[in-house]
């Protein structure tokens, strides 16, 4: 199997196995994916680009270090870099959240925050918002409520990220 930006984190370490303890190796956050419930769920639909930001690696770096550790050769693409651009905050995300999750609680207690925040967001009304913190970039939580059209605004400070959903 070649590693891409766009391999699910469970198939590479199907085909990998190895490369779990190199993940951990790289940074303390990665430790989460001996979590039962995370491989079973998000593993599954995380890939290696959000990891990469999870980890606060830029995903292209991140690939390649995978890639040499099985003997593929780097692919090479332009870094996507580290530094975020200045991004408005929505008028939205200053009014008080409807519900307040901890995803690394959640993790912490082998639950899934995809699966918990998914619940929650189908008992808010339209228009409220859900705020999840964890102390890691919810890349997979993200790319899904925006898939399902909720609007989402996330943003670190000191090493705490706030994430918050908004029911369409």
């Amino acid at each position: 199997m070649e590693i891409t930006l766009k391999t699910k984190v469970n198939d590479l370490l199907k085909a990998y196995p190895q490369l779990e303890e190199k993940l951990i190796s790289l940074n303390p956050k990665y430790k989460k994916l001996k979590n039962p419930i995370l491989r079973r769920t998000v593993a599954k639909i995380a890939s290696l680009d959000q990891v990469a930001k999870i980890g606060g690696f830029d995903p292209i770096e991140l690939v390649n270090i995978l890639r040499e550790e099985v003997g593929q050769t780097p692919i090479e693409g332009e870094n996507s870099g580290k530094a975020e651009e200045e991004v408005d905050i929505p008028l939205w995300v200053t009014e008080e959240p409807k519900e307040i999750i901890n995803a690394t609680e959640l993790l912490d207690n082998e639950k899934s925050p995809l699966s918990e925040s998914s619940k929650i967001l189908k008992s808010l009304k339209s228009g409220e918002v859900l705020l999840v913190k964890s102390d890691f970039f919810p890349a997979p939580l993200v790319d899904t409520f925006k898939k399902e059209g909720h609007e989402v605004f996330s943003r670190e400070n000191n090493g705490e990220f706030f994430t918050y959903i908004r029911r369409k």
